[in-house]
């Protein structure tokens, strides 16, 4: 089974407003693959408070491709894999409104939340912010930058791998 990390940086309030996409693939216990792309959203209304998380404005994207010829190349692995994601609500929330804005049938996805993974294998009362549980396990890794982001929430799932019972990544389902 194909086990991919997913983050989305959206340019504002709208959940089909995508505007990066970073991907970790885990197989053998390790990364071995990671993708990152810069996508145009349907409008380039980008909100000042995500520029400020994420740095992304309107002009890095005016010529990128759009949601569907950003992600065409990874929707087979998504769809048909297991997807982690750090707050999965919010990254899964945003794969299926950006494909439904651009005209493409939302597949069934698989999904894990890195975020309820740390609150059971790594708990503590600062919280499981990524930021957080990555200062915590020593993984290095620039923050809100889709790629990044996705990197840190793939080594977050192969430490409670390695902290706990679970065969692999997606046994972390059951633990």
């Amino acid at each position: 089974m194909t086990v991919v990390a997913l983050d989305f940086e959206t340019a504002n309030e709208r959940r089909d407003s995508a505007c990066a996409i970073g991907l970790a693939w885990i197989e053998g216990g390790r990364v071995v693959r990671r993708a990152s792309r810069l996508i145009r959203p349907p409008e380039l209304r980008f909100a000042p408070g995500n520029i400020r998380v994420h740095g992304i404005v309107p002009a890095d994207v005016r010529d990128k491709p759009g949601f569907g010829e950003a992600v065409a190349e990874f929707l087979p692995d998504l769809a048909g894999g297991l997807i982690l994601a750090h707050n999965a609500s919010f990254d899964i929330g945003v794969l299926r409104a950006s494909l439904q804005a651009c005209g493409l049938p939302a597949p069934p996805l698989r999904y894990l939340c890195t975020v309820q993974v740390a609150r059971r294998v790594f708990p503590d009362p600062e919280g499981c912010g990524l930021g957080k549980v990555a200062r915590r396990l020593g993984i290095r890794f620039e923050h809100h930058d889709a790629g990044e982001d996705a990197y840190a929430c793939a080594e977050i799932a192969l430490a409670a791998v390695r902290q706990t019972e679970a065969a692999d990544v997606p046994d972390l389902s059951r633990v």
